[in-house]
């Protein structure tokens, strides 16, 4: 069938409109990020399978309810966390895109969208474990309470409150199969915690500019460069006994997460030489991005 020229115009407009409107979604959701946090709960959720010698197959429904609820939890802190920054998100450029700052989503809608979805994936969890419901609500809570409404605009530890949230991703994941006190996902929270400091310094001095501007208490604005790159440099430094920690993942993957470890601890040591500092936080940036997917898919891959 041949359309006409009207028909296929308003093909056209409706296609730009879904597109718009999956590229709203991703930016409320801060899709990247939201991908970027479900990967340690699967991690998580598959060691405690593994190490309790769980076949994956007959965990099929409870895996589906992890994954779903926590998902969801996290996606709904995240669009709160918009709703509650967009002042913060129009004077930084990287944020003027969001539907929260243009004006495309309503407050009221974000506000209400944040807080159903944070039920739903609750209400998800508890068909899981009470342990799972626990550590995904410290999760919610201190990225929502603690570090968006509370430390972010005031204070350089801000970061540290943050990390926690983060952190709690793998012992969501393998509190839904068992007890999380055990070795392997107190390692995994550490790691995390740590890894996101320096990841977050390295964002912090990128957008340095963005954020002074917007009133933010991150580390490079109030204490300066200098400071952030020892911290920096700490930060990775912790990370190097950890790998020995998870002796049970086998010798190549303690082998390749302390190459990778002693590899950003250079980078790190490089940045106290270093004229361009931001070109070196993009750098740190980046390797840290790849440093924890390549760790976490790691884990999986030299157990299955």
């Amino acid at each position: 069938m041949i359309l006409s020229k009207t028909e296929t115009h308003g093909g056209q407009v409706k296609g730009g409109q879904i597109t718009a409107f999956f590229a709203d979604m991703m930016a409320l959701f801060k899709g990247i990020v939201l991908i970027a946090n479900v990967l340690p709960v699967f991690a998580g959720f598959w060691l405690a399978l593994v190490f309790t010698n769980t076949p994956f197959a007959m965990n099929l429904n409870l895996f589906f309810l992890t994954i779903f609820g926590s998902t969801l939890v996290m996606a709904g802190a995240l669009v709160l966390n918009n709703w509650y920054e967009v002042d913060l998100d129009t004077v930084m450029d990287r944020t003027q895109i969001r539907p929260t700052v243009t004006g495309r989503i309503s407050p009221k809608t974000t506000v209400v969208l944040g807080i159903v979805l944070s039920i739903i994936g609750f209400v998800f969890l508890a068909f899981t474990t009470w342990e799972a419901v626990l550590y995904a609500f410290i999760g919610w809570f201190t990225y929502v309470i603690m570090y968006t409404m509370w430390t972010k605009r005031k204070y350089t530890f801000n970061t540290v409150v943050g990390s926690i949230s983060g952190a709690v991703t793998p012992l969501i994941g393998w509190a839904a199969v068992g007890s999380a006190s055990h070795i392997v996902p107190i390692v995994l929270f550490m790691i995390l915690f740590i890894w996101q400091m320096p990841h977050t310094f390295a964002i912090a001095m990128k957008r340095h500019d963005e954020y002074k501007a917007a009133g933010v208490a991150m580390l490079p604005v109030i204490r300066g460069f200098e400071m952030t790159k020892r911290q920096i440099f700490v930060y990775v430094a912790c990370l190097l006994p950890f790998p020995f920690f998870l002796g049970p993942l086998g010798t190549t993957f303690i082998a390749v997460a302390t190459v990778m470890n002693l590899a950003w601890l250079g980078l790190a040591i490089w940045g106290f030489f270093v004229k361009d500092d931001h070109k070196w936080a993009r750098i740190n940036f980046v390797v840290s991005v790849n440093y924890i997917a390549i760790l976490f898919i790691m884990m999986v891959l030299v157990t299955l």
